[in-house]
């Protein structure tokens, strides 16, 4: 099995106003509720540097130096932010895993498509790829649902759009921890 990371994100949803707002109209995804998303831009990191001692508890390779892999470490940093998203993940996973990468409640969120040397969505920050999948096929979380067919979504961005450097994508299960975050604090 995959080893699994860990990401703390920034929350993007209607709480946002007119950023919000202007995304919506922008995208054409009226069925969104929240972005739960790996997009730097949409939701980004919590943490904006690295300290010495997060070099043994990340990912090291391939853009992805905001990954965890030590959940403990991960939610250590991120304690003073409230309003977060702490994401489990499983990076192209060959089948859809049912087993959460936390060891508490959490929530199965979906499949996103990212571009990781510019930390990109090609779901729901690219403009859309019609040829390849529609608008309706994304979730209320700006996700994928389904397994086979992120894995088709990916493999038929990378065919069609060769020379779009957003269409070479990687592929992220998500799931999201369950926290209860005190109305005042959201």
């Amino acid at each position: 099995m995959l080893a699994p990371l860990y990401i703390a994100k920034e929350r993007f949803d209607p709480s946002d106003g007119e950023k919000w707002q202007g995304y919506i109209a922008w995208a054409k995804l009226p069925s969104l509720i929240e972005v739960v998303s790996l997009d730097s831009m949409l939701c980004p990191g919590l943490l904006e540097e690295i300290r010495d001692e997060d070099w043994e508890h990340i990912v090291n390779e391939d853009f992805r130096l905001d990954y965890y892999i030590h959940l403990n470490c991960l939610l250590d940093r991120v304690q003073p932010f409230k309003r977060r998203n702490i994401l489990g993940l499983y990076r192209n996973p060959s089948a859809h895993i049912d087993e959460s990468p936390f060891a508490t409640e959490s929530k199965f969120m979906g499949y996103d498509l990212i571009d990781e040397q510019t930390q990109i969505s090609a779901l729901i920050n690219c403009g859309g790829f019609p040829d390849v999948f529609q608008n309706n096929e994304i979730n209320c979380y700006g996700l994928l649902d389904n397994f086979q067919r992120a894995s088709e979504v990916r493999s038929d961005l990378s065919r069609k759009h060769p020379n779009e450097p957003h269409a070479q994508c990687e592929l992220y299960a998500i799931w999201r921890l369950n926290e209860t975050i005190p109305p005042s604090q959201h």
